[in-house]
């Protein structure tokens, strides 16, 4: 918020609302890259399974509708599940995108920041998968979970390479 005064008597406010605008526009931006990295890897292993937006019905109607699978009809795909759960998931993303934008950031700011956050993704797609298997198994036979790891490493290396491009200077040092 800035405000402008023609008193001299006045102190004017200024912030910097062009670097938060371009910290959550680039977080935005990642999140979208690697949801539609990861729903066209999907949508292409659907289509060549001869089932189109198969895994987009299933994972919303079991997380969304908290249905079992064995009530989940392969061949009858609810196109409305399809975009809620495809909405959900863009939201995620980009919210995990805005906090890897923060931290990234931060790390222009401190060169020691670099590490952790690298570690901190690591860690973080080391526990997605261990939660999965834990939580979701009966998810991860539905899709595989080799076709899941292969999808989240995808949107991430689409999501870093955003980020590298737009952060080229960007120093990592433990």
């Amino acid at each position: 918020m800035a405000v402008q005064s023609h008193s001299t008597n006045a102190p004017t406010v200024t912030s910097r609302p062009s670097e938060v605008s371009r910290v959550y526009v680039e977080g935005i931006t990642a999140g979208i890259l690697g949801a539609a990295t990861i729903a066209i890897w999907f949508f292409l292993l659907d289509v060549s399974n001869g089932r189109p937006f198969y895994t987009p019905n299933l994972l919303g109607n079991v997380l969304l509708r908290r249905e079992s699978l064995e009530s989940i009809d392969a061949a009858s795909i609810s196109f409305e599940m399809v975009l809620i759960y495809t909405w959900v998931h863009g939201l995620v993303f980009c919210a995990v995108g805005g906090i890897a934008a923060k931290l990234l950031s931060l790390a222009e700011q401190n060169t020691n920041y670099g590490f952790g956050i690298l570690l901190s993704f690591v860690i973080f797609e080391f526990g997605f998968v261990v939660a999965a298997l834990l939580f979701a198994e009966p998810i991860l036979q539905a899709l595989t979970w080799p076709a899941i790891l292969v999808g989240n490493l995808l949107a991430a290396g689409a999501m870093a390479v955003y980020f590298w491009r737009r952060h080229p200077k960007l120093v990592v040092a433990p």
